[in-house]
């Protein structure tokens, strides 16, 4: 199963997070992140991630994981697909997101097994809780994220 045409519900201790992906690439909005171990600051990755306001967490690919080094923290977390088949995946943490254009914010990365795109690439995923860390919000017209002036504490 390609996790990218399915809903993906992560289930972590009473939160979830939501992905859906109707398959027609329309309104996709790549950025270019850098995720570093903030234990172990020369084990980072960059890569383009793909915004995806249904989802919760920053997700990379279990394949990834060791490009990271060894994390101070983890735990084993569960992700739902769409037709609820369930799968395991790891969260860890502390990491550095860096989002270009926008401030770093320290989180955790989840990390699953996924297949590729039709390009054998990955498609990780940059959710939500991320995005309002950074002050990133997204321009549905202009497919760009844009700076938000003022954190949320409404």
């Amino acid at each position: 199963m390609n996790y990218n045409r399915a809903a993906i519900l992560a289930k972590r201790g009473g939160r979830s997070y939501e992905r859906t992906d109707h398959g027609t690439g329309m309104g996709r909005i790549v950025v270019q992140t850098r995720i570093t171990n903030l234990f172990d600051e020369d084990k980072f990755i960059q890569c383009p991630m793909l915004v995806d306001t249904g989802a919760g967490a920053l997700i990379l690919p279990m394949a990834w994981k060791e490009r990271l080094g060894s994390f101070k923290r983890s735990e084993s977390v569960e992700l739902q697909l769409a037709n609820r088949e369930v799968l395991e995946g790891e969260a860890c943490w502390p990491v550095e997101i860096k989002i270009d254009g926008f401030r770093p914010v320290a989180n955790e990365v989840v990390f699953v097994d996924m297949g590729t795109d039709e390009q054998e690439e990955y498609e990780p995923l940059l959710g939500y809780v991320v995005l309002e860390q950074a002050q990133a919000a997204v321009d549905m017209l202009g497919h760009r994220l844009v700076p938000v002036k003022y954190i949320d504490m409404k």
